[in-house]
């Protein structure tokens, strides 16, 4: 066999069997993303809108190597035999953040490893929470169906408590390592859409979210007044949503600035590479706009339409994601795809809510359009998963017989 039949034989195989339809609404998803990131680092200087374009290029490359490779994968063989490992991994890669590594950047929220600092110009910084999302859903998938394989009813107590308790103890560790709240958030939804995709009862969503609401309820109306917590920045970010002038130049100015962008974008935009504060050279104009607020971009510069075809191109990959899982050969498959489909949905959703200043900033960017060459990566190989999923469709003896 020739050299080139050797390099190209798992293309083909990948073409034959992996998911070309998911592949092409990522790349499609994150070049519209590139060409926004292009526009959104123009005010910066040739020398570093560059930068921030070829790292994230390459990193989308990056990306579809790792969606291919991943498609040749059979997780579910690989959890069940390795889920010690990954469990081990999560909590390690997490702990990094506590050595000299890890990096907040004046956010509050420690997330990043800074990788050049041991490999000197190493082009991008690694976010583990961003990775440990991805084999989270992989181990809680393996749980709920240990535990339907003992025969338990996953809605009953004991089910709950070992899936919840999983989830908790990611959520503590992710808090207690990072202080990232909003990533918490995303680690929540997963369980949720993942719970509900397993058959867990509409009682316990009902029980937990109505105690959550009620808990908030109270500590909002009698307890937080009373107390310093309640000018804290965190509490803050919630009271500008329900009261826009609160704090209109401290806690809600990034908000406001967004809200100002999409509204002068109207129905088709001010134009690309013209939005008035995205190639604004003021310390007034749109924040962390290649990043948090790239959907702000879209609205000022390709109006309502750029943006509704955005939000159509990720919902096609959410989509796409559920009816894999839909098709899926094993109900570990089908949870793995639903919680993939649960993160993206979470973050999409949480990222332009807090851009039309309807939700609390909580520093989620959006998925493949924003910039960070970790996050896309990380995002190309989760959607590698769903790929290893459509590659082993269920038997056609079995497919027959399963109900419609």
């Amino acid at each position: 066999m020739s050299f080139l039949s050797l390099l190209f034989s798992p293309i083909k195989d990948f073409f034959k069997k992996g998911d070309v339809v998911l592949l092409l609404l990522c790349l499609a998803a994150s070049g519209f993303g590139l060409v926004l990131i292009f526009s959104a680092t123009q005010y910066l200087g040739e020398t570093r809108w560059m930068r921030f374009v070829l790292v994230q290029f390459i990193a989308i490359m990056l990306g579809v190597v790792a969606y291919m490779l991943l498609t040749f994968v059979d997780f579910q063989l690989f959890v069940e035999k390795r889920w010690k490992l990954l469990l081990v991994f999560n909590v390690g890669f997490l702990l990094l953040l506590l050595t000299p590594l890890g990096e907040d950047y004046d956010s509050g929220n420690l997330n990043w490893l800074v990788i050049s600092r041991i490999i000197p110009k190493f082009p991008m910084d690694i976010q583990p929470n961003e990775i440990v999302k991805v084999t989270f859903i992989l181990l809680l998938a393996l749980q709920i169906v240990k535990i339907q394989d003992r025969e338990l009813d996953i809605s009953s107590i004991p089910s709950i408590l070992q899936i919840g308790g999983h989830t908790v103890f990611m959520l503590g560790l992710i808090a207690a390592i990072c202080g990232d709240f909003g990533m918490c958030v995303i680690y929540m939804m997963i369980f949720l859409s993942m719970a509900w995709a397993s058959g867990v009862k509409l009682r316990w969503f009902l029980l937990v979210g109505g105690g959550i609401v009620l808990a908030a309820v109270i500590l909002w109306l009698f307890f937080l007044p009373e107390t310093r917590w309640w000018n804290d920045y965190r509490i803050m970010r919630f009271r500008v949503i329900f009261d826009h002038s609160l704090d209109p130049r401290g806690i809600g100015w990034q908000q406001n600035r967004a809200v100002l962008a999409i509204g002068s974008g109207r129905l088709f935009g001010q134009g690309y590479c013209n939005g008035l504060q995205t190639q604004s050279l003021s310390s007034h104009s749109l924040p962390a706009r290649h990043t948090d607020f790239i959907y702000a971009v879209c609205g000022e510069e390709l109006g309502l339409v750029g943006c509704m075809a955005l939000l159509l191109l990720l919902s096609c990959i959410v989509l796409r994601c559920v009816w894999v899982g839909r098709h899926a050969s094993s109900p570990f498959n089908a949870y793995v795809c639903m919680g993939m489909a649960g993160m993206l949905l979470a973050q999409i959703t949480f990222n332009v809510g807090m851009c039309l200043f309807i939700l609390p900033v909580m520093g989620l960017t959006l998925p493949f359009i924003s910039y960070g060459g970790s996050s896309i990566i990380t995002l190309f190989a989760a959607m590698g998963i769903v790929s290893s999923v459509k590659a082993r469709p269920m038997p056609s003896w079995l497919r027959d017989r399963s109900p419609v």
